[in-house]
């Protein structure tokens, strides 16, 4: 960030008076810019036995099979996030669970949050962002094709759970 967008005045990037983290000022009005995580919220969302993926159309990871997940946009909850991703990547309307995973990632600044969902039906195709869309049981998911290691997680953690039979909720360093 070099201007502010206030008042167009040089902006720096310094330790503001009271905190403790440097962030950009600008030099004129004084206005301190915060810069904070992106939430990435999705869901989970499986039709009996198998659950939704997508093979994303657009980078990062473009080609590679994800849970459909996407930023939040401001005025929505992360409930509502999730469900509109869904329905953008996949043209899926599943009913909404529990949360099931947080991942924090502090070296991208996101934190990515998967609902679990249940589809009602089997109905599903792919959206502008997506490629393919698909249900697949664990034994086929392509599991060298994940595109993020958040989702690779997620899975693994979901079948550990199913199988178990005892769903928690899971919080994740990445």
């Amino acid at each position: 960030m070099k201007y502010c967008s206030h008042c167009s005045a040089l902006v720096n990037f310094i330790v503001p008076q009271g905190d403790n983290r440097q962030r950009y000022v600008c030099s004129s009005c004084e206005f301190i810019f915060y810069e904070n995580p992106r939430i990435i919220a999705g869901c989970l969302a499986t039709f009996g036995d198998k659950v939704l993926l997508c093979k994303r159309a657009i980078e990062p990871r473009k080609g590679y099979w994800t849970l459909p997940a996407g930023f939040m946009e401001n005025g929505e909850t992360t409930q509502e996030a999730a469900l509109r991703e869904t329905h953008e990547e996949a043209y899926a309307s599943p009913e909404l669970h529990e949360l099931f995973s947080v991942c924090n990632l502090p070296n991208y600044n996101q934190v990515h949050l998967f609902y679990r969902a249940k589809m009602i039906s089997a109905k599903y195709a792919s959206g502008p962002e997506s490629l393919e869309v698909a249900l697949y049981e664990e034994a086929d998911i392509p599991w060298d094709d994940i595109a993020f290691g958040t989702v690779t997680q997620t899975l693994k953690r979901f079948f550990e759970d199913r199988k178990s039979a005892v769903i928690q909720l899971h919080h994740m360093d990445f």
